[in-house]
């Protein structure tokens, strides 16, 4: 990528979040001279033409933006739904690299001709993703395969889009004095380049694979490492239903209440049994099989939490099943947590907004006032009295949370992370039930 596409890509990334947000403003402006009807319709079809600006910018130049966009059309507890109806497009319409582009990419990773691997590959990718695409092949001892490939020039493309990032939250923090968004970017900075790296995916996978191997619902492919690279990953290929297509699901007799159940125990078990998880449960990367059995792939941003984290996590945990405020804010202050002011309000609040994600997004996704209502007190407490600092791990885990919280609404049961059998948790979770 030359300095002019740099800074055309640069340009059109600041170009439509500055009009985005002007656009906001204005709106807000005009809204106040109509009535409440005809200010809803209007915030409603802006709503679509802005999403509908993020999906064709997201398609056309690809890169952190698609990521971005696949975040925000699984928040269906946080979001418009024009967003999510729109930008949800983004988990299975991503544009794929021509095949010619790919096919030179294997060959060069594996040092051999693509047939002399492969007895068979489609050239039609069954997947497409902000920094790779997947094909389905088989192996010429008979293995089906899903082959992972990086598109080439992405860590050029990574690089500039989080330096893009990084420009534009110093400009949001400027204009938001009270919420420093720095935090965000660090841990994305920190995170992105791991998920280049598919050795690194490929361990992730077979440590998540051994935490699960006493139990038969939760599966995760093999790594066939013969055929593995930096740049491309050779995986078992499993067969499931991407978990919100719901036509399939009631066709195949799954129960969608069985499917919320298993998703919370299989993270709760990570978080709290493992310390170690996959931290991008997304649509596209989970699928469900009759049982229900759960389907994990895409191990490129997953965590391995320090012990202390997980302890001071866990006692979080338990203050907040105990409603216990005063053990809350002092659990939230050995996690790391700081607050401009020194005072409990901010960090029970907080408790309050994390048992809503855990346990609680059931009612959210039946009742969106309730929903808007606590979001607008949560923001008055934090105004007064901001967070400074929150440790990088608590961001990944807020990160999973909320992308749970996004398939409760669209499964139409909780995604409880508390209802879990005691059998699973460390007993500083379960001692204050």
């Amino acid at each position: 990528m030359n300095a002019p596409e740099r800074l055309a890509r640069s340009a059109r990334v600041g170009w439509l979040a500055a009009t985005i947000m002007i656009g906001y403003r204005w709106l807000g402006w005009r809204n106040r001279r109509r009535t409440p009807e005809e200010a809803e319709l209007k915030l409603a079809n802006y709503h679509r033409q802005s999403a509908q600006r993020i999906l064709q910018l997201a398609t056309n130049i690809q890169g952190l933006l698609i990521k971005v966009g696949q975040i925000i059309g699984t928040r269906a507890d946080v979001f418009p739904d024009e967003y999510i109806e729109v930008l949800s497009q983004l988990h299975d319409a991503v544009p794929p690299h021509p095949y010619p582009v790919i096919r030179a990419v294997i060959e060069r990773e594996l040092g051999a001709p693509l047939e002399k691997t492969f007895a068979e590959f489609e050239v039609e990718p069954i997947a497409a993703a902000s920094l790779a695409q997947v094909h389905r092949g088989r192996l010429h001892d008979g293995r089906e395969v899903a082959v992972k490939v990086q598109y080439p020039e992405i860590e050029a493309i990574v690089k500039l889009d989080l330096q893009n990032i990084r420009l534009l939250v110093r400009v949001a923090n400027r204009l938001l004095r009270d919420i420093d968004l720095t935090p965000i970017v660090d841990e994305m900075s920190a995170n992105v380049p791991l998920e280049l790296d598919f050795i690194h995916e490929g361990h992730n996978a077979e440590q998540t694979a051994e935490n699960f191997a006493d139990r038969d619902d939760v599966i995760v492919p093999r790594i066939y490492w013969e055929h593995t690279t930096k740049r491309v990953l050779t995986m078992e290929f499993l067969d499931g239903i991407k978990i919100t297509d719901m036509a399939a699901i009631e066709a195949a007799g799954i129960e969608k209440q069985a499917i919320a159940r298993l998703l919370g125990q299989s993270y709760s078990r990570q978080i709290f049994a493992h310390g170690f998880f996959h931290a991008d449960p997304h649509p596209g990367n989970l699928f469900v099989r009759p049982g229900p059995k759960l389907i994990i792939v895409d191990f490129g941003l997953a965590k391995q939490l320090p012990a202390g984290f997980v302890q001071g996590f866990t006692r979080l945990t338990g203050a907040l099943v105990a409603a216990n405020s005063t053990a809350v804010a002092q659990a939230f202050r050995d996690l790391g947590f700081r607050a401009r002011h020194e005072d409990d309000t901010v960090f029970e609040a907080m408790g309050e907004a994390m048992v809503a994600r855990l346990s609680r997004n059931g009612e959210f996704s039946q009742d969106r006032q309730m929903m808007i209502e606590f979001q607008e007190r949560m923001m008055r407490v934090f105004r007064e009295n901001p967070i400074v600092r929150v440790p990088g791990e608590f961001l990944l885990l807020g990160r999973v949370m909320g992308l749970l919280s996004g398939l409760s609404a669209q499964l139409g049961y909780q995604v409880n992370l508390l209802d879990i059998p005691d059998a699973e948790l460390p007993q500083d979770v379960n001692s204050p039930r």
